[in-house]
Parts: structure tokens; sequence; C-alpha cells
């Protein structure tokens, strides 16, 4: 875990990245008590270390962990006067805004006041020192220190029973040296090795621009939901093909990605929470690891065949996931690009984990939206499960985030109708193969089938071999085939097929006669089947 938090400082861009920002903005109505709430934010990062850790740099340049004495954490709530008009600005500012890891600690707080009765809470939490989970026990901390404190007292928590540094030194031991064959990280090491062989560098994907050189890792996403009754069905497949509602969603994604032009050879990343121990569910910090689920698509499997293929490859993969992610890139040592992520570009979660709510006392809460998005890879697709009371299906909530590098929101658009439409396709008949799963709609049907024809233009009929002499007569000297290191003009092209049509024609080929072609994709493939047109015979 060590490694894991300072692979992130390898991979930001400078002090100013925001790329790995976990923001929380808040809107506060009522009486608000500023003094209650910074105390109370001491008190949250004086009780867990990974908030107070700083990465400065060696005398050689390499980055090390020093966790802050809780007395020396400077931490502070920074208020804020702004008008109503200017606040969404002032928040998306606060959220986008890096962290400089070798002074600052890994969280800020800021406190925009409106009014005495309207206040927005913005906090930033890096990712080195957490993850999505982190969010809710950090919520709940808080919740109970504002309270104490707005009793002038100190808030009573239960002791952590362990501390970040704590599991990552009990997680190497458990892991064992990977240059040990039996131990538990150099068996997983070598299912990895063998999983991934061959991957393909790089999944291709509909874009509407060419990837640039360098990721901006600038991000739009774009909000959907799937209704009580689809949700219903896939929780109903799910149970009868032995496989979790993931597992369908995964194979319908992983299908739609294949139908999009991304191949039969799909890898995603998957997050996999990390906490093995229920003493670590109260604990902020990053525990969460990246899973590659490599899916086969070929042979245009049935979406029932699809799901037991994702089935296997996900439960192979959740029994291997103590690997580091960061490392297991080192190990595979993939070609490296600052255009795109290594082994995947594409990621599905699945949040399951508490809501981060936070409840203050005499204070309504409300979330306040921010545009600081960014996309770390070229396309993220997460869902949440809805239950009604009764814990029947109430339908899913998704979004997906994009590089807005890549991808225009009318295309993501697109990408959204399909995917519920692949859906709907796949529960109605998850027999049929998944290639002949509707994906289009009446729309498009219509815009394939007439409305790209174009206008009618009567042409008058001429054979392919006069008309191609007409064209060498207009540019004889155009390049007409490249191949290789060959360059033929149309007219070398036109000379040898008129030498090779006259051979034939003396061995007797004419019209309505057959002449058998079996030669390579080359020049002479051309030259041969230009010969026997202008002999007036048809090639086979």
């Amino acid at each position: 875990f060590a490694q894991r938090r300072l692979w992130f400082l390898n991979r930001l861009e400078g002090e100013t990245s925001s790329t790995y920002n976990l923001p929380i903005a808040l809107r506060l109505t009522g009486t608000l008590d500023r003094d209650a709430l910074a105390a109370a934010l001491r008190d949250v990062i004086s009780r867990h270390e990974s908030l107070r850790t700083v990465f400065p740099e060696s005398a050689d340049g390499t980055p090390y962990q020093a966790v802050v004495d809780p007395e020396q954490a400077s931490v502070r709530l920074d208020v804020t006067s702004v008008s109503e008009g200017n606040l969404p600005s002032l928040v998306t500012a606060e959220v986008s805004r890096g962290f400089d890891l070798t002074v600052d600690l890994p969280v800020r707080t800021r406190l925009f006041a409106v009014d005495d009765a309207a206040h927005v809470l913005v906090v930033v939490l890096h990712h080195i020192a957490g993850d999505g989970w982190s969010m809710a026990p950090l919520a709940r901390d808080l919740a109970e220190a504002y309270e104490a404190r707005s009793a002038d007292r100190a808030p009573e928590w239960t002791p952590l029973p362990v501390q970040y540094a704590d599991y990552a030194l009990w997680q190497r031991e458990l892991l064992g040296n990977e240059n040990d064959p039996d131990s538990l990280l150099g068996r997983q090491i070598a299912y990895w090795k063998t999983q991934l062989a061959g991957l393909p560098e790089q999944l291709e994907l509909p874009t509407d621009r060419r990837r640039p050189a360098v990721a901006s890792y600038r991000g739009d996403s774009m909000a959907f939901t799937l209704d009580a009754d689809l949700h219903g069905r896939l929780a109903g497949l799910a149970r009868e093909s032995g496989a979790s509602v993931f597992m369908v969603v995964q194979a319908a994604f992983v299908a739609l990605l294949s139908r999009m032009g991304a191949g039969t050879d799909i890898p995603i990343g998957s997050p996999v929470a990390g906490r093995t121990d229920e003493a670590l569910d109260d604990l902020v910090g990053f525990f969460v690891n990246t899973l590659v689920l490599r899916t086969d698509l070929s042979g245009d499997p049935t979406f029932r065949e699809l799901i037991d293929r994702v089935r296997e490859t996900d439960l192979a993969a959740y029994a291997n996931q103590d690997v580091p992610f960061e490392h297991l890139v080192e190990v595979l040592n993939p070609v490296r690009s600052m255009a795109r992520n290594p082994l995947f570009q594409v990621a599905l979660a699945f949040q399951n984990q508490d809501q981060s709510e936070l409840r203050l006392p005499g204070l309504s809460l409300s979330t306040e939206q921010s545009d600081g998005a960014a996309a770390k890879f070229d396309l993220s697709l997460g869902l949440s499960e809805r239950f009604d009371g009764e814990g029947t299906p109430a339908g899913l909530v998704g979004g997906f985030e994009f590089a807005t590098d890549l991808f225009d929101r009318v295309t993501v658009e697109g990408i959204v109708e399909r995917f519920g439409r692949l859906l709907s396709a796949a529960m109605a008949d998850p027999d049929r193969p998944v290639g002949e799963l509707e994906i289009l709609s009446a729309q498009e049907h219509e815009a394939l089938q007439s409305g790209w024809q174009g206008e009618r233009v009567e042409v008058p009929w001429v054979s392919l071999p006069v008309v191609f002499e007409e064209q060498v007569a207009r540019t004889p000297e155009a390049t007409a085939v490249l191949f290789q290191d060959v360059d033929l003009t149309y007219a070398e092209l036109n000379t040898r097929a008129n030498r090779l049509a006259r051979v034939l024609i003396s061995r007797g080929v004419g019209p309505e006669g057959l002449v058998a072609l079996m030669l390579p994709r080359s020049p002479e493939l051309l030259v041969a089947m230009l010969a026997v047109l202008k002999a007036g015979a048809a090639y086979v």
C-alpha cells in the first residue's frame, strides 16, 4: 500500500493536478456554529493518520510518507463571503484545485458564507489518502464531532482498531515475497501474467477526435436511470445464471463496446473495495484496488453464454485481487503512453458501499453541484442498485464519465441510449447471439435504409475496363496502386493488364469464359483481375 500511494505521485502532472480529488460540496441551511465545525474538522483529522500524512522527498529525490503529529497538523476552516451568483464558479475552482503533497495535508476545507443562514461546505480529499468508501466514515465522524463540539465537549469515539500503516504492514506480511512462487503474491502474479498475456495495447472506440499525445484528464459526465422492470429482469437473469447483477451488466457493457467496434478481446477496469476485514470499515484510507477483467467475445456467443464467460473470468480475478494494480503494471510492463491508461481504458464500477450522508444538528443539508469534472479513463460506467422497502429491485441509477479529449456529449448520449436498448433486448431474449441484439433506434434504421442514400442519379451502362481506361486517359501519371515498396501509375497498371490480357486471349479466353485466380493480396492480383475483364471473361 505504501507503493500504491507513491504510485500516485508518479501519475500526477504536477502540484496543481486535480485528477485524483474526491470532493464533497454541501449546502448548509440554518444556524451554523463555525467554531464547532472548525474544531470537528480538527478532531477528524487527528483521528485518521491518513488525513495528516504528507509526502516529502528524501535526499535522492524519492518521496516518503511522514505522518504529522496531531498537535502540529495545520488545519483551518477558511471562510469566504460570497454572493449566490458567483458561488458555483468558486465551488468549482476549489474542487478543481490540486495539492502539493510534499507539504499539504491531503484534505482541505473551505466554507462559503452566502448569509448568516446559508453556507456551502467544501471538503476535498486527495485519492492518495482515501477512496470512495472512505467518504462514509469521514462524514459520520464529522457529524459526531460537530454534535459534540456544539455542546462544548470532545467527541467520544470508539478508538480505531488499526491505522492505515498498521494494515499496510500486515498486508505486506500476508502477501510475502513476489520472488517466492509459493507466496500469495507470487501465485497471484503468475495468474495475472497468464490471464493478461497478449492484451490489446489500446481499446478502439468510436471517438470524435484522435487521441492527444498527452491526456488532459478533462471530463464530463452524463447521468441516466434504468427502470424497476428492467432491474428486476436483470436480477432474475443473474439468479438463473448463478451470477451477480454486476456480471450481467458487465456482459451487456462489453457486448456494446464490441458492437461499437472495440473487437472481441475487451479488457475493462473495475474497482474492488479491498477492505477484507471489518476492522477497516470505519477507517479513512486508500484500500481500493483495480482489477483488469478481460472478456472474450469471439464466436458471437449468446448473451447467456457471455454471462457464463464473464462469471468465470470475474471469479478468478476476485480470487487474485491482492496484487495492487500499480505493481501489476510494473510487472507486466506494457507499452507506456501519456495518452492513455495502461492495460485498460474503459472502466465499470458498481457502487454498493454506504452512502456518505452527512447530518449536522440544527442544519438541513443538500448537495451543491460543481463543474470540476475529471476523467481518469476514456469512458467509465458507474451504476448503483435501488430497492424498495421490501428489498424488491426499484431501478438502477448510473452515469457515464467520459474524456472530453475524445468524446462529444452527443456521442455519449448515443452510447447511453444504445446501452439501454441492448440491455432490454438481452433481457427479452438472452439466448440470442450478442451480434444480433438490437442497438439501433427506429430513426437510425430509417437513416441506414433510406436517409443516407442521397439523390438518385442515372448513370449510363459502361463496362469496368472502359471506365478504367477513361481514368487512365485522364490521369495517366497519377498513382493507382501502393503496396509496400511498389508504386504503379494508372498508365503502368494499364500496360501490365493489357499485356496479360493479350496472353489470355491467345490462350482462348473470351466472353462467357471463367478464369481462376489464386494470388495473395498484391499488385499482381489487381493486374490479373483487370486483364481477365479486358479479355471479356469473368474471374473466379
